[in-house]
């Protein structure tokens, strides 16, 4: 038996890539520093594993963004007025990542959506008529061979082509035109790994893990027939995860693959399904270490389902990549019996040689070790709480008046003008104000020192909102590091890494805390500084936190008990906090729930039973005792929304900002089609590019979304929070945004 994992971290223990990557960005080092950069990092990431004892070691798991987006360079899935740019190839993928402003042009980033159930976000290829499936890059053959160099024979990992045409969208055109082209490119690429030496080649298939409808299997058979039937002399491991394959698994079996990788984590048939039969000229890469976890593996649990699965021919593997965990738990202060409980990536590799030393040689002195640490409990449970939550009613979940009663109410509490204007929450944290926070953690600088310091931030924030015309202002959660580890820092049964960060997007890295222990409040979190807010303007000034559904999905959640249970503590807590700050004179809050889609099943006959039944109620249940005065905002970005427009609606909020203007505010026609009745902000800009939209792109955008949606109903704000852009290209963007709605306004007004 042997080891493997389906990809590793890229990020570098101490965020050397994101580094990297943003001085190249700020032109302080140049391409050849940032690729010496990246060089460095695989050749430390595959000598890590081969010193582990890992021993089937991937390649190409490496990206500078994104493993989709490098998939749509190797095969040429380039727009045509990116390939014109007079910019180097690296540019011209950074192009599409952020996009561009410049002397050649304005080029709009691709959309950019949630990988699967992850934080982890993806750009999605857009494809049309012009576009040509060809191998024209070479970073998969060249990483191969820089691996070779250094006498490592990697296998090579590549996003497999259903899951590539499933992520893609489509313009004039369908995945179906493009089945002939991708079927010889990735025939192209099998050839050329084979000529340099590679024995296998790993293709990641996670939409099989969705439910699949007749086009969805007649396109893979159609892709992958003609494919495996010329792969030659290379070994194809098909690897899904996220989930199991029940719609596709007896095909599975029966084509020509070399190995399977199956998610025995999520994957809640994968066990039955390979113990009722897996053929034994097959090998079976079992995902038995969670790779979206932090959590120790149990062994004994793991051990039985592999004796359960009873196969042949065995690899131990990671459920997916372990991209969505922090790299290693050597820089961490916990004390020895938290950490005797975790596992980062680094650690993973160490419980796959465990497992492979379990199973294979019978180390039972390893198997009574972790089966110690399991059998003793790990937290002391919190039993008010528990009942608290058990004797919830339905009433609980419930606010009144009804929406349509409280929109009458707030119309004429706040008096708005039409098309109100404001922001998500954060604007830019920079490099001073993170130098202040470092200072103040290192008590390096007093409590007033800090506060001080706050205040002017919020001062000036608000004077130059008040200053640009914004209707309703935002404090600028300049005291926060993350919108989770804020929250999670005021609240019990919370611990925090330090070094435990994260890719989400890009060079984008967040650090999710862990939810160790059952959840309370232990004292206010947000009041002084909002309340400190609203005292310095007579404009409005929303509250901001953030839901317990999205602290809970960007929080490692706990394993022995429910997401539902852990969600609905973190609701209790947040409600407390709702109502302290209505108490407190805080006459607009906004709810964030990011996250909301993140966890929602890949399956939708499991979405109600497995998550909406409870995350709904659970956001309800967080503002359900607020005054009918008092208006209730939330906001969601990067997912797909169209189909759950209604469930969105159910949440009950006065006002719902989204992310639209990557996907091209496609969403606006699902909100007209559902009839949607809460007031919305679709977002007017893409923050997550430092593109400055112009007056008239912003102006075209809102007048789009008139077309759609009443504009009684309608909020303008950017996509989503500040917090990550320069101050700027933040108030260049702002101030258009805000002449633009004035010329709307005004246009609005004369037609009328």
């Amino acid at each position: 038996m042997t080891t493997t994992v389906i990809g590793f971290p890229r990020i570098g223990e101490k965020r050397e890539l994101k580094f990297a990557i943003e001085k190249y960005f700020k032109y302080k080092i140049n391409q050849d520093e940032l690729t010496q950069t990246a060089r460095k990092l695989r050749k430390n990431n595959w000598q890590l594993l081969y010193q582990a004892g890992i021993d089937e070691i991937p390649s190409n798991d490496f990206s500078y963004y994104d493993q989709v987006l490098d998939t749509a360079f190797l095969f040429n899935l380039v727009p045509e007025n990116v390939q014109k740019l007079q910019l180097s190839d690296l540019d011209k993928y950074f192009t599409l990542a952020r996009g561009y402003q410049g002397k050649q042009g304005n080029i709009l980033a691709w959309p950019m959506k949630k990988w699967f159930n992850t934080n982890y976000h993806y750009l999605v290829p857009q494809l049309d008529q012009k576009t040509h499936f060809k191998v024209t890059g070479t970073k998969i053959f060249n990483e191969f061979n820089e691996a070779k160099k250094l006498g490592i024979t990697t296998r090579p990992v590549l996003i497999g082509p259903f899951t590539l045409l499933k992520l893609s969208e489509y313009h004039n055109s369908e995945a179906s035109d493009f089945i002939d082209e991708a079927i010889s490119a990735y025939q192209e690429v099998f050839t050329k790994l084979t000529a340099s030496g590679a024995y296998w080649i790993q293709l990641d298939e996670p939409s099989l893990v969705k439910d699949l409808s007749s086009s969805d299997y007649q396109l893979f058979i159609q892709l992958y027939k003609p494919l495996l039937a010329a792969k030659g002399g290379l070994k194809v491991l098909l690897q899904t995860y996220f989930g199991d394959v029940r719609d596709i698994y007896y095909d599975l079996i029966q084509l020509p693959f070399d190995g399977l990788g199956l998610d025995f984590v999520e994957g809640k048939e994968t066990l039955n399904l390979v113990a009722n039969s897996f053929p034994n000229d097959k090998i079976l890469f079992a995902g038995v270490v969670n790779g979206k976890n932090i959590w120790k593996n149990n062994y004994e649990k793991t051990l039985a389902k592999l004796h359960k699965a009873n196969v042949e021919n065995l690899v131990i593997n990671t459920s997916c990549s372990l991209l969505h965990v922090p790299i290693t738990l050597e820089h961490e202060r916990f004390s020895s019996d938290i950490k005797a409980h975790l596992a980062f990536a680094k650690e993973k590799l160490g419980e796959l040689e465990d497992l492979d030393n379990i199973y294979e040689k019978q180390d039972q002195k390893k198997l009574a070790i972790n089966q110690e640490l399991f059998f003793r409990p790990r937290v002391k449970r919190d039993s008010k709480l528990h009942a608290q939550i058990a004797n919830l009613k339905a009433d609980d979940f419930v606010r009144q008046p009804v929406r349509s009663a409280r929109e009458i109410i707030q119309k004429e509490e706040f008096k708005f003008p039409l098309l109100p204007t404001t922001t998500i929450g954060s604007f830019p944290q920079t490099k001073e104000i993170r130098n202040i926070r470092k200072q103040f953690r290192r008590h390096e600088i007093d409590q007033e020192q800090y506060n001080n310091f706050i205040k002017n931030k919020i001062d000036k924030a608000l004077k130059w909102q008040e200053n640009i015309g914004l209707d309703v202002l935002v404090h600028g959660e300049f005291e926060r590091n993350d919108m989770v580890e804020y929250f999670g820092q005021h609240l019990s049964g919370y611990i925090f890494s330090k070094k435990g960060w994260v890719q989400s997007y890009g060079t984008r890295c967040v650090k999710p805390p862990i939810i160790w222990g059952d959840v309370k409040r232990i004292h206010p979190i947000t009041i002084e500084w909002s309340k400190y807010a609203q005292s310095q303007t007579k404009k409005l000034v929303k509250g901001m936190l953030t839901g317990p559904v999205t602290i809970l999905n960007w929080s490692f959640p706990r394993e022995d008990i429910s997401l539902r249970e852990s969600t609905l503590q973190l609701a209790l807590a947040i409600q407390r906090e709702v109502l302290d700050l209505e108490a407190n004179g805080i006459k607009i809050i906004q709810i964030d729930e990011a996250a909301l889609r993140e966890k929602l099943p890949l399956r939708k006959s499991d979405w109600y039973s497995e998550y909406l039944n409870w995350a709904i109620p659970a956001f309800r249940l967080v503002h359900s005792k607020v005054k009918p005065q008092t208006q209730i905002h939330t906001h969601m970005c990067y997912s797909e929304f169209t189909d759950i427009i209604p469930v969105i609606d159910a949440m009950d909020a006065d006002v719902i900002s989204f992310e639209a203007s990557r996907s091209n505010l496609k969403i606006l026609d699902s909100l007209k089609k559902q009839h949607f009745e809460t007031e919305v902000g679709p977002g007017v800009y893409d923050i997550h590019s430092p593109r400055i939209p112009s007056i008239s792109e912003v102006k075209a955008t809102i007048n789009q979304i008139l077309r759609k949606i009443d504009s009684s109903k309608i909020w303008v704000n950017p996509d989503c929070g500040l917090k990550t852009r320069g101050v700027k290209e933040t108030k260049a963007s702002l101030i258009n945004v805000i002449e633009a709605t004035r010329e709307v306004r005004q246009q609005l007004k004369e037609g009328n």
